[in-house]
């Protein structure tokens, strides 16, 4: 490991502590580097924004989109206090970051009661199946916008 990813991993380990000293929510903290330097940093703001959304990773995200006014952050790396959970996993991928660094694992997270294996059980089940009622409702209405996208001659592919 490199002194450079060492460097980077302990800014997202002090981001970390700083939120949750600050009450701003749980123990993690992520930065979007691109090019060698920092160009987004954020840490958990669930409890402090009333946010379920609001993980150190989407935030990190976030801003380092608005930043390089780009939805894609093909040329940057992630690194982040934790594994990332089922979420944030998601979001890394629909960013198309090139890596990931992370310093605990979900099973060091699991044993301070962040498990989200529940949340990989559901996604294996059934979709009657699942603790949380999901009903199809008005496809075919639905559809209709899903064809005018595919018609449309000026979007933005992504």
């Amino acid at each position: 490991m490199t002194e450079q990813h060492q460097k980077f991993m302990k800014r997202a380990i002090e981001i970390a502590q700083q939120g949750m000293d600050n009450n701003k929510g749980g123990p993690f903290g992520a930065i979007v580097v691109k090019n060698g330097e920092i160009i987004a940093e954020s840490y958990n703001q669930v409890t402090s924004e009333n946010d379920p959304t609001a993980h150190a990773e989407i935030s990190a995200i976030r801003k380092a989109c608005e930043k390089l006014n780009s939805f894609q952050l093909e040329d940057c790396v992630i690194y982040t206090s934790c594994e990332p959970c089922p979420m944030c996993f998601g979001a890394i991928y629909w960013a198309r970051v090139k890596a990931v660094y992370y310093a605990c694992t979900k099973g060091d997270a699991a044993e301070i009661d962040f498990d989200d294996q529940f949340i990989y059980q559901e996604l294996d089940k059934n979709i009657d199946d699942r603790n949380i009622k999901f009903v199809n409702l008005l496809r075919e209405d639905g559809k209709q916008v899903f064809n005018s996208w595919k018609n449309k001659s000026d979007k933005i592919e992504y």
